[in-house]
């Protein structure tokens, strides 16, 4: 479901703003186990540079002229060996944020994060790993303007139909945040078990990432009072 990452990870970077994009490139370039491949200034620019470098993971900006990051997610996520994704955004953009998780992005920084966070940030999308904190997911999802909740439930609720009953119990431990450690001791099972799991219902859901688990398992209200 991912693209498999060298010892160096290969990064693109994507932002309309030139001086941007500096910044990130000699904050990035710097680390040496990371390798800034390319840079794109929108969305198209970016689908074509990565078919040229097939970078492992992509630091994208949303908010683009010609084609936005939202779109070029989407693109990106949909292809065989998708690179890992992350936004660049602010607070005030959260809907777009929402859009683009569920598009498949790995997550999303602010773009007055801390460098040290962001090439931290980095190597854990790179390695498989979200950066959305749970307390961040969760706050994301509850303040976000939920249009269209009704048909998203239904919708939720026939995917999740798919899962047997210890898949659904590790599908509502991933919404709520938990790391496996704590899914395992929670339902007494190994580590290894947790991440078969994990790994069965991204199949069987056909999605990208454990944001994607949450956000679905928000949308079925099985996260409704959950602690």
């Amino acid at each position: 479901m991912t693209a498999p990452v060298s010892a160096t990870v290969r990064l693109l970077l994507v932002d309309d703003d030139p001086l941007v994009r500096a910044g990130l490139r000699l904050m990035l370039g710097g680390s040496p186990d990371i390798e800034v491949v390319g840079e794109a200034a929108d969305g198209a620019e970016a689908t074509r540079l990565a078919d040229l470098h097939a970078p492992d993971v992509v630091l994208m900006d949303l908010r683009m002229p010609t084609v936005d990051g939202l779109a070029a997610t989407e693109a990106l996520r949909r292809r065989r060996r998708p690179p890992q994704v992350i936004v660049l955004t602010t607070f005030n953009a959260e809907e777009h944020v929402l859009r683009a998780l569920r598009a498949g992005a790995a997550g999303f920084l602010l773009k007055d994060t801390p460098p040290a966070e962001i090439v931290a940030a980095v190597r854990r999308v790179a390695a498989g790993d979200p950066v959305l904190s749970p307390a961040v997911t969760q706050q994301l999802i509850a303040h976000v303007a939920d249009s269209g909740r009704d048909a998203r439930r239904d919708r939720a609720a026939r995917l999740l139909d798919r899962l047997n009953d210890r898949e659904r119990e590790v599908a509502v431990a991933v919404g709520q945040g938990r790391p496996n450690a704590e899914i395992a001791a929670e339902l007494f099972m190994s580590v290894a078990t947790v991440k078969t799991h994990v790994s069965r219902i991204l199949t069987k859901l056909d999605l990208n990432n454990r944001v994607q688990i949450a956000l679905l398992a928000h949308d079925a209200g099985l996260l409704d009072g959950a602690g």
